[in-house]
């Protein structure tokens, strides 16, 4: 029989309630037998799932002591091989907190999260496994990954490799602080908003968002399916490629993906030249209203580099680019206040590959760690179930609706560019704020970067981050942005850039207590 108990008439009041049914007191008790009847499905679902569903792999892990983990980067820390060939063979990599390794605790950087052990690797993390590459631990990202700084985590904040008074951008922060203070190769980051992306910039690493669906999100806790991406994050665009390539492809389970993508040699286009290619520089980009000018100007001497390398460049406009970022807020919060919170991350009605034992453990933690929950996160359901219940969902309907326009805008430019630049991040990062700080503040520091990087997301373009000069010590970014399943070309300007250059800067040696050496 299931675990499940018959409910009584009380419960189905408050379910009646919720649905505004209008039963009576005798219409509740009658329907308490017809209900309890419906759970025979229940019981048999169940015991036919558990007859097929896999047991978690007998893993070791460790929870890296205080003096081995000075940025608050690692979750947990292993060394799991399986194949000594392959294209990424000898490479350790660190995989977000947020995505599943068979055996190994998985947070989330939440309390709602912690104590899960996935039963299944992610499909990134077998890809990676099948690879060659050698898994070196989970790294640390945001509390239910939404937020662009590195503060807002459990058990602690990040702490950035360049100044660790610092934020390493998020929710990807632990991945970029891991490979910028090279404790590991390769990581793999996750992309709502721009959480790949934004870590990289402010780290000085390289950071790629593939196109949507280009990589298979199975097995990586969701937000809202239509923006979720998985990507690479590495020191050089060399790495990212090689990575790319092991990770790209359909998997057949994941309905973010088409039912069959292309195989593209992501590496051994790199070597292909670059000069020729046109680059638009999106006019909005620039002089925001949270825009440091030495950031903007750092991205603009980038961007001469590539001219000096032979790609054309040209400005361009597209006023859709200010604008989509309300659409991507509207997609974020209704969308994610319905998914990921109320739906317990999966939600339904899609054919996913769902995880049953996550969805339970984390509706249960849920609720009884709901007040450790990030102010990011309150603010997403705040704001995301008041505007359901308000529109009931039409203001969700509203900002698909305008997806395509959004994504007609961009195609549009990008058939006249192959390749559109701006500024990864406005500004380089900034402290680590206090426990008490006010919440407008909290907010601030914590999303107020998003504005060129969160459009991508939505609408699914492939999107890298470059380290450019240095500003007052502390790294930003380049954002190449190009058209969709065209990632290759995307980083071979990234690429042409990288050996313009001479290579990208490494953060200066640190002690154990984070003094320069």
């Amino acid at each position: 029989m299931s675990s499940l108990p018959a409910p009584d008439a009380a419960r189905l009041a408050a379910i009646d309630e919720h649905f505004h049914f209008g039963l009576s007191a005798e219409e509740l008790e009658e329907f308490v037998p017809a209900v309890a009847g419906t759970l025979a499905a229940t019981a048999a679902v169940e015991q036919l799932y558990e007859r097929t569903a896999p047991a978690a792999p007998n893993r070791s892990w460790t929870s890296p002591a205080a003096d081995e983990n000075r940025l608050g980067a690692w979750y947990v820390t292993t060394s799991l091989t399986e194949s000594v060939e392959g294209p990424l063979a000898g490479r350790t990599v660190a995989v977000k907190d947020n995505v599943a390794v068979a055996g190994v605790p998985m947070m989330n950087g939440s309390r709602t999260v912690e104590g899960f052990v996935p039963r299944k690797d992610a499909t990134a993390v077998r890809r990676l496994l099948d690879a060659g590459a050698t898994i070196a631990g989970k790294s640390v990202c945001e509390d239910l990954c939404f937020s662009g700084a590195s503060f807002t985590s459990h058990p602690g904040p990040v702490r950035n490799p360049w100044d660790e008074s610092r934020n390493t951008g998020g929710s990807s922060s632990g991945s970029a602080a891991l490979v910028a203070a090279g404790e590991v190769d390769l990581a793999l980051g996750g992309d709502q908003g721009g959480s790949i992306r934004l870590p990289s910039a402010f780290c000085g690493i390289v950071g790629h968002k593939p196109t949507h669906g280009l990589v298979p999100y199975t097995g990586a806790f969701p937000i809202e399916r239509t923006i979720d991406h998985v990507g690479p994050m590495t020191r050089t665009v060399a790495d990212a490629a090689a990575m790319l390539g092991v990770l790209a492809g359909a998997d057949g389970f994941d309905p973010r993906q088409p039912d069959a993508i292309e195989p593209v040699d992501y590496h051994a286009a790199l070597a292909e030249p670059a000069s020729g290619l046109r680059v638009g520089v999106v006019t909005e980009g620039f002089g925001t209203p949270v825009s440091d000018p030495d950031v903007d100007e750092s991205v603009r001497v980038a961007i001469d580099a590539l001219g000096s390398a032979g790609l054309t460049v040209e400005k361009v406009s597209i006023p859709w680019h200010t604008d989509a970022l309300h659409v991507w807020n509207v997609i974020a919060t209704e969308g994610a206040a319905y998914q990921m919170i109320d739906g317990n991350a999966y939600g339904m009605n899609t054919d996913d590959f769902y995880d049953p034992e996550l969805i339970a453990h984390y509706a249960r933690r849920r609720i009884e760690h709901g007040a450790t929950l990030s102010k990011t996160v309150k603010l997403v359901g705040l704001s995301g179930r008041y505007t359901f219940e308000a529109g009931g969902g039409k203001y969700y309907g509203m900002a698909r609706r305008l997806v395509p326009e959004v994504r007609a805008a961009y195609d549009a430019a990008l058939a006249r560019y192959d390749v559109l630049v701006m500024p990864t991040v406005p500004y380089t990062a900034e402290e680590i704020p206090p426990a008490d700080v006010s919440l407008a503040d909290y907010l601030r520091v914590a999303l107020s970067m998003v504005g060129n990087t969160a459009p991508f997301d939505v609408t699914g373009h492939p999107s890298c981050s470059v380290p450019t000069d240095l500003v007052d010590g502390l790294p930003v970014g380049m954002m190449i942005t190009g058209r969709r399943f065209d990632d290759a070309t995307v980083l071979r300007v990234a690429h042409t850039y990288e050996l313009a250059i001479g290579g990208f800067p490494a953060p200066p040696v640190t002690s154990a207590t984070g003094s320069s050496a």
